[in-house]
């Protein structure tokens, strides 16, 4: 028997109809958000992830699905969002007009890592994209859309951890007094924070075997290396969420983990105990100079993403996911009364009624049972004397009451009752 692969998984049943759910939702909110859709391939060149996420980083150095296609071009499976989207801005010269563009994305996206709770290596990620503008207030629109949307998904108790990066001056800056604090005590640091020690240090504070360590909790805080600038920024984000009465709580530690990250960066986080250790949900930052650094003009931008089967996994917590119930469920004998079925469903569902029928010789009585499974509201229950008279009788299957209908009318009947 061929299986699936480590790390991969069907939605099927109550996992699909959370899926839908979510999805249905997302759309709704980009929409009277003003954000656009935008797909991008699956997979792209692998010098547009190594240079975007960082060289350095976990996911170029551990994670990507890496390969060479027939012509021997290089080639990853794109392990998140933000560079395809920021490589079609560039490529499509959507920069000379009409910014700030608003997109958001909705798909599959690839990463070789321990598949874990709500974590796999085909995982399918929601995220938002403003590039080319710089204002503030899009930090605090880019921080509280995923926090109203899982407000609106039943999430409670939600917090956003928030930190401020500065530019490159800032980090550098930052970068050499975390060196010197950290020398002395690197030995006592995980082997991954060793190597992170050479290549990108400010990763080591977003070390998930050492995170509660003394040393890294004492060192120093990358707010306290800011400039008056970067500072009053930072201020201006704070104080657009406070307007919007977003929950957060300044996280001096927080770096997060792709490398074109500076300014703010956040995290939403829920405390849900079926989420365990995975208690974020989703995360994002302004990246203003990744467009320039892949060939684009300076262009300041901001984003996040979120892992839909992590929201799905929490959902379980909280709420009883089932399918919407059927409108209506038609029921026969006979074959003439099977062709009025088929043509009765089509001309139901066209009208916009959710409609099923037995294709598998059910009994009638068993056919009463199929409707109760799926919830139907109403039954048609067709049979040849009463179709004969032109009348087809149709029953409420909650309080039971029957009806025959004008078979002229039954279109407008259903509609109206179902």
């Amino acid at each position: 028997m061929i299986i699936k692969p480590k790390g991969t998984y069907d939605i099927v049943d109550k996992e699909a109809i959370k899926m839908q759910r979510i999805n249905h939702l997302i759309d709704y909110f980009c929409e009277f958000y003003n954000y656009d859709y935008i797909r991008t391939p699956i997979f792209e060149a692998s010098e547009l992830f190594h240079r975007s996420v960082g060289e350095s980083s976990d996911i170029v150095t551990k994670e990507t699905y890496d390969f060479k296609d027939r012509g021997e071009r290089d080639l990853t499976l794109r392990p998140e969002g933000t560079a395809g989207v920021v490589r079609s801005f560039i490529e499509n010269k959507m920069y000379g007009s009409n910014l700030p563009r608003k997109f958001y994305y909705n798909g599959p996206m690839y990463r070789y890592e321990r598949p874990g709770n709500g974590r796999n290596r085909e995982f399918t990620q929601f995220g938002v994209e403003i590039l080319g503008s710089n204002d503030p207030a899009i930090d605090a629109e880019i921080i509280s859309m995923p926090y109203r949307l899982f407000e609106e998904l039943g999430f409670k108790d939600l917090t956003v951890k928030i930190n401020n990066l500065g530019d490159k001056k800032d980090r550098a800056k930052y970068r050499d007094a975390l060196v010197e604090y950290l020398t002395p005590h690197i030995k006592e640091l995980c082997s991954d924070c060793q190597k992170r020690f050479t290549t990108n240090p400010l990763r080591i504070l977003d070390c998930k075997v050492d995170g509660d360590s003394v040393v890294l909790k004492n060192a120093p805080s990358i707010l306290d290396y800011q400039s008056e600038d970067s500072n009053n920024r930072f201020k201006k984000v704070l104080e657009y969420l406070n307007y919007l009465d977003i929950d957060y709580e300044v996280d001096k530690t927080l770096v997060r983990g792709l490398d074109y990250y500076d300014y703010t960066v956040f995290e939403i986080v829920s405390d849900l105990s079926i989420l365990k250790g995975s208690s974020t949900i989703a995360a994002g930052g302004r990246y203003n100079n990744l467009v320039e650094s892949l060939g684009g003009p300076s262009t300041p931008c901001m984003g996040f993403a979120c892992g839909l089967e992590r929201i799905g996994l929490a959902m379980d917590e909280f709420e009883e996911i089932k399918k919407r119930p059927l409108d209506c469920y038609i029921m026969y004998i006979n074959e003439e009364e099977k062709l009025k079925a088929i043509m009765l469903a089509q001309d139901l569902r066209i009208s916009g009624v959710s409609v099923d029928y037995d294709t598998t010789g059910k009994s009638l009585k068993s056919q009463f049972k199929e409707a109760d499974r799926k919830n139907a509201q109403l039954l048609i229950i067709l049979n040849s004397e009463d179709l004969q008279k032109g009348l087809i009788n149709v029953k409420d299957n909650l309080t039971k009451e029957e009806k025959k209908i004008d078979e002229n009318e039954i279109i407008d009947y259903i509609v109206s009752n179902g």
